[in-house]
């Protein structure tokens, strides 16, 4: 039988646990879950985090514009965030790759293609995709998405199963909740009209997306017959949990 594919979205804050540095150990609780249900899934991973990663060892000097030096720390935080995720992953026998991915590449019929091919080969052979934006060339994800976008457009390329955006609430509360302080999960949505009118436009510490970015994700999801679930990635098992009902998260349908 077929394995079901899934698109994980993991953002600056899940990976930092809302700190300033990258969390091996939330690398590794996702890692752990992957191994889990490898058996029944595949995974492909949009992850952020370069420039997290980067701040943690350098402090560069500069007279230029701030995204130029964003840009500097992604180049410099990439590797070291794929390190991380290789040394976690290959402990628990998982194995992983790198794709730097650009928006413009999913405005190219060939680009897009060669992506879905490549892509294709890796998941078959048992490799687990880590994309994330080329920050180096490309300025799109630093300023607006927190790779949220690039995670849906992705999806609908690959014509997953399911797509997981991780985040640092336990799914989209309702506005009235929020206000009072007494988050109610929204636990699932057909029209997602009715949840633009939810949804609060503050964005995370570390993130550059907030929960706008998500919505307008699910949106290009759902016009791809895919399903959407935005979920707490701080939790340790947010994954497994959610499969197995024992956690609150938005269902997007």
């Amino acid at each position: 039988m077929r394995k079901k594919r899934i698109l994980l979205k993991i953002g600056s804050t899940t990976l930092t646990k809302e700190t300033d540095h990258i969390s091996r150990g939330k690398i590794e609780d996702i890692g752990r879950q992957i191994a889990l249900l490898k058996n029944e899934y595949e995974f492909i991973i949009v992850s952020s985090g370069a420039i997290v990663a980067a701040k943690q060892f350098v402090k560069l000097e500069h007279n230029g514009e701030e995204i130029t030096i964003k840009q500097a720390l992604a180049s410099i935080g990439q590797p070291h965030l794929m390190r991380i995720f290789q040394e976690n992953f290959r402990e628990l026998g998982l194995f992983t790759s790198q794709c730097l991915l650009s928006y413009s590449d999913f405005e190219n019929p060939k680009a897009k293609l060669n992506i879905k091919n490549t892509i294709d080969v890796l998941v078959a052979n048992n490799f687990i995709p880590i994309i994330n934006e080329n920050d180096t060339v490309a300025t799109d994800e630093i300023q607006f998405g927190d790779n949220d976008k690039l995670a849906a457009l992705t999806a609908a390329l690959l014509e997953v199963d399911l797509l997981l955006i991780a985040t640092n609430t336990d799914g989209v509360y309702t506005k009235h909740s929020f206000l009072n302080e007494i988050p109610e999960t929204i636990q699932e949505v057909i029209d997602l009209n009715d949840l633009i009118q939810e949804v609060d436009v503050q964005k995370s510490t570390h993130g550059t997306g907030g929960m706008q970015s998500k919505i307008e994700a699910a949106t290009i999801a759902k016009s791809a017959n895919i399903e959407t679930w935005i979920l707490n990635g701080l939790k340790d098992n947010f994954i497994t949990d959610a499969f197995n009902g024992r956690s609150n998260f938005t269902k997007i349908k």
